[in-house]
C-alpha cells in the first residue's frame, strides 16, 4: 500500500484539453466504472504533494482500510503529480481512459470539477456511513464542493492563511512585534509592509515579506488571500464578468507593485528567500509551514491584517473527490468516507486542519501541530477557520490561469501600470468567461 516511488511527469496538455476531459466525464454519467469486480481492487489517488510526511499519514490510513476490507481492496496507491500543470496532467489521464479513482483538488478548481460532472456524488455514501456525522462538517467549508445540496468533494484541509513572523529579524531591525500592533488595533497591510520594508533595509541578505508560493506565477494562490481585504475580486459572483479592472483590484495591484519597486518590502521576480532558513521577516502561509520551523530563531504565527475593506479571514482548501470515470467509484467513495472519518481527520490534522467542528479544538490541533502554541492555534487557526472564505475559483479555471499570468507579467517591471495591465487581463479573459 506504499505510494509509487516515481513521480509521473505532468503532461503538456493545454487548457482546451482540460475542458474537453471534464466535459467527457460529465457526459459519462455518474458511475462509468464496472462495479462487479471479480476480487479486491487496486485504488489509485493522485495528489499534489510529494511530501514524505504527508504520504506517511495517507499510507497509514490506507493500510488500515485494506486490513479491514481485504475482500474489496488490495491496495491504495498515492501518486504525486508534481509541477504547475497538475490539473492538465489529471485531466489528460481522464481523457486518455486512465482516470484515477480519487484526486486531490484545490478550492480554485473545485467549481470546474463539481459543475462539469467530473466528480462522483458522495452524499449517499457519507450519509450511510456509521458515525460519519455529516452534520459535524462546517457549512462554509463545503460550499464550493457542493451542488444542489449534494457533496462532491471533501475539503480534508481547511487551512486559514496567517502571517509567520521572524521575531529575531524584526527586533534586530528595531521594528514592533505584530502582537503589539494587533493589541493597538494597528495590524494592517500597510503597517505590515512598513515593518517589512524596514526589516529588508536593515540587512541586504534578508527579504521583508514573501508569500509561501511565487506571486508572479501562482497569482491566485499567492495574492487571492490578500486582495479580498481590498474588497476586490477577479470576476463577478456568477463568474460571467471580469472584474480584474475594478477600482478595488487596481488599487490593490498598484499597492502591491509599490511594495516591490518603491519600498522594497517584497522581493522582485526571480529573487528567492527561505523563511525557514531565517531569510525573511514575514511570510503569508498556512499551518503546514510550521512543520519546517525549528528553534533557530524566535517566530510567531498571527492572523491576517486588515486592508481598506477590513479584515477578511481566508482559507486555502485541499479537497479529495472520487472521479466519475473511475473504474470503481462506489468502492473509492467508501474509502474516501474512511479516509475522512473523525478518527482519520484527527490524524490528518497534523498538516491539514479539518472542516469538522468537533475537531477544531486547541487539544486536537495542539497534539497534531506541536510547533504552534495555544494562542497561535486558537487565534490564527480556529477562530479564523470558523469565519473564513475561500479564495476565488471559476468553472473555467483551467482556461484562465495562463492568460492571466501572462498578462500580469507586464506589471512586474518598475514602470508597470496596474490599470493598463488589468484592462488587458479583462480583454483577454472576457471571451472565456462570458456566459459562465
Amino acid at each position: 500500500m506504499r505510494h509509487s516511488p516515481r513521480l509521473r511527469r505532468a503532461l503538456p496538455a493545454g487548457a482546451m484539453l482540460t475542458a474537453a476531459a471534464l466535459t467527457l466525464a460529465a457526459c459519462s454519467g455518474q458511475a462509468s466504472g464496472d462495479e462487479a469486480a471479480d476480487g479486491p481492487v487496486d485504488l489509485r489517488m493522485v495528489m499534489w504533494s510529494s511530501n514524505e510526511a504527508h504520504h506517511a499519514i495517507f499510507d497509514e490510513i490506507a493500510d488500515a482500510y485494506v486490513a479491514e476490507h481485504p475482500d474489496e481492496v488490495s491496495s491504495v496507491t498515492f501518486e504525486p503529480l508534481t509541477g504547475s500543470s497538475y490539473i492538465n496532467a489529471l485531466t489528460t489521464q481522464i481523457a486518455g481512459g486512465d482516470a484515477p479513482d480519487l484526486a486531490w483538488l484545490g478550492e480554485s478548481d473545485a467549481a470546474q470539477f463539481v459543475r462539469s460532472g467530473a466528480l462522483y456524488d458522495l452524499s449517499p455514501t457519507l450519509e450511510s456511513t456509521p458515525d460519519y456525522d455529516v452534520d459535524d462538517l462546517l457549512d462554509g467549508a463545503l460550499e464550493v464542493w457542493s451542488k444542489d445540496g449534494d457533496i462532491y468533494g471533501y475539503p480534508f484541509s481547511n487551512s486559514p492563511f496567517g502571517i509567520y513572523v521572524n521575531q529575531d529579524l524584526l527586533k534586530k531591525a528595531g521594528q514592533p512585534d505584530p502582537r503589539d500592533l494587533i493589541a493597538d488595533g494597528d495590524w494592517t497591510w500597510d503597517r505590515l509592509m512598513e515593518v517589512a520594508a524596514a526589516t529588508a533595509a536593515d540587512d541586504d541578505a534578508v527579504a521583508g515579506f514573501q508569500t509561501v508560493v511565487d506571486p508572479y506565477t501562482a497569482w491566485n494562490n499567492a495574492l487571492g488571500a490578500m486582495w479580498m481585504s481590498w474588497g476586490a475580486a477577479p470576476w463577478s459572483a456568477d463568474g460571467t464578468q471580469c472584474t480584474f479592472d475594478s477600482p478595488e483590484m487596481v488599487e490593490f495591484f498598484d499597492w502591491f507593485h509599490d511594495q516591490i519597486f518603491e519600498t522594497g518590502a517584497v522581493p522582485g521576480p526571480g529573487e528567492e528567500y527561505d523563511f525557514a532558513s531565517g531569510q525573511t521577516g514575514m511570510m503569508l502561509a498556512q499551518l503546514s509551514s510550521s512543520a519546517s520551523l525549528g528553534e533557530d530563531f524566535a517566530w510567531d504565527f498571527v492572523p491576517l491584517p486588515a486592508g481598506p475593506a477590513g479584515t477578511v479571514p481566508v482559507v486555502g482548501q485541499g479537497g479529495v473527490g472520487v472521479i466519475s470515470q473511475s473504474d470503481h467509484p462506489e468502492i473509492a467513495a467508501d474509502f474516501l468516507a474512511y479516509f475522512t472519518n473523525k478518527a482519520n481527520s484527527e490524524l490528518l490534522a497534523q498538516f491539514f486542519p479539518p472542516p469538522r467542528a468537533s475537531l477544531l479544538t486547541v487539544d486536537t490541533l495542539g497534539a497534531a501541530a506541536p510547533a504552534l502554541n495555544e494562542e497561535q492555534i486558537q487565534g490564527t487557526v480556529i477562530d479564523q477557520a470558523l469565519e473564513a472564505v475561500t479564495k476565488p475559483g471559476h468553472i473555467k479555471m483551467s482556461e484562465l490561469g495562463d492568460p492571466v499570468r501572462a498578462d500580469l507579467d507586464a506589471l512586474w517591471v518598475p514602470d508597470g501600470d496596474a490599470k493598463t495591465v488589468l484592462s488587458q487581463v479583462c480583454a483577454d479573459i472576457e471571451p472565456i468567461i462570458a456566459g459562465g
